[in-house]
């Protein structure tokens, strides 16, 4: 992204390549010695066996300033779970893993449950919940970072270039989002941010006037980057989606608690790929159909506590205005591929757009339909208040988890 192009809400840093990642890395790790830095890894155990996650694995242990390595493992049973282990051991920093679907863990988000605070939804929502509470709870953090574990172009210069605004002390940020183009393949990808998310944010804009809600959001320049980076001290207050607004909700919340010279967008990487969502326009519950929802969902209830009154006329608007805008968007993408020699398929994007259209009211349907509808995980906070040692009993299961893990390798003659 060889521009200088500032939009005046949040801060851009852009990367120039005028920096070799060595330069970075180096300090990074005088920085690490005044604040120490984590990274979140949440995946699931079908990703250890992916193309992606063992070449993260060996681009992070190429690194010397991170403290610790957290990875929230889901959908794992014992032998997996020991296999995970031997599979982290490759990487050279200390790390933990959260055995999510273990006994100890799985006791504690029953008794979140019993006294109605657990997250009720598995996915990707609550490993980031459970994962930040262990950085809290570990309390050796400054700097966290956050990536997904299935980005097929990965390099360590992803992570330090996300690390670097938190890390540096010259620097003010809390918070800091990742932005990339989505091209691999010979063409464009990342439909859901493209045809959804930009012309969406437009159209609430102009139906429901400026705001400066909309105003943030609009801002960054890839709003669903599943890579961020914060202070370990936002931790307590910030309330987690349990769907697939994750990315979304998470901004609304900086949006909410934190001012706006204190957060940044960083340019990560010349090229990104990760794995793709299919469309899946005959199952509402899955791929883009279902993030096409929730999404939608997270900035209706926003602009609502807001005080804007949103009822089926505005809903019948909102999807009018953004239809014709997202038509528009095809236009400007359609030549923009040509002009950089991407393969680029009208009809597949316009099919996109009907089915975020028709998707966009049947957001509205289910939020008029179920306002009390609360999506959040509870903030750390409200669970220490009703929970006042679980935050360290959470912490000592899972130091368990990963203490028998380990002598188990011993035991058996593998080093751990």
């Amino acid at each position: 992204m060889g521009d200088f192009f500032q939009n005046g809400t949040i801060a851009t840093l852009h990367d120039f390549r005028s920096r070799t990642t060595e330069e970075l890395e180096a300090e990074l790790k005088i920085f690490s010695a005044y604040r120490p830095m984590e990274i979140v890894l949440p995946c699931l155990f079908s990703e250890l066996e992916g193309d992606a996650l063992p070449a993260i694995v060996e681009e992070i242990s190429r690194t010397n300033y991170l403290n610790h390595v957290v990875i929230g493992l889901d959908r794992a049973d014992r032998e997996q779970f020991e296999y995970a282990y031997e599979f982290f051991c490759g990487l050279k920093q200390p790390f933990s893993i959260l055995w999510n679907d273990g006994p100890r863990l799985r006791a504690i988000q029953q008794e979140l449950e019993d006294v109605g605070l657990g997250p009720t939804e598995a996915g990707k929502g609550r490993n980031v919940w459970y994962s930040i509470g262990f950085v809290n709870a570990r309390g050796k953090a400054d700097a966290v970072a956050l990536h997904d574990c299935d980005v097929l172009t990965y390099e360590r210069r992803l992570l330090a270039r996300l690390l670097y605004p938190m890390a540096n002390p010259n620097f003010q940020f809390e918070f800091c989002k990742g932005y990339y183009p989505r091209v691999a393949e010979g063409k464009m990808n990342g439909r859901a941010n493209r045809l959804l998310v930009g012309p969406l944010l437009l159209a609430l804009e102009r139906v429901l006037g400026p705001s400066d809600y909309l105003s943030f959001m609009r801002g960054f320049r890839y709003l669903l980057a599943g890579e961020f980076s914060f202070r370990r001290s936002l931790i307590p207050e910030l309330r987690i989606p349990s769907d697939w607004g994750l990315e979304v909700g998470i901004l609304s919340e900086m949006q909410r608690n934190q001012a706006t010279s204190r957060i940044c967008q960083v340019d990560l990487a010349n090229s990104y790929d990760h794995k793709h969502q299919p469309l899946s326009p005959e199952d509402r519950s899955a791929g883009l159909s279902r993030m096409s929802v929730d999404i939608t969902k997270v900035l209706f209830r926003k602009l609502a506590t807001q005080g804007h009154c949103l009822g089926t006329d505005t809903f019948r608007t909102i999807k009018a205005t953004y239809y014709r805008l997202a038509l528009d968007m095809v236009g400007f993408y359609q030549t923009d591929a040509e002009i950089n020699g991407l393969s680029y398929d009208i009809d597949a994007e316009e099919r996109a757009v009907e089915l975020f259209a028709e998707n966009i009211m049947r957001a509205g349907d289910d939020f008029t339909y179920s306002p009390m509808e609360t999506p959040f995980i509870p903030a750390w906070t409200r669970v220490m208040s009703a929970l006042p040692d679980l935050s360290h009993r959470m912490r000592l299961a899972v130091e368990a988890d990963n203490l028998e893990q380990r002598e188990r390798m011993v035991a058996h003659g593998r080093a751990a």
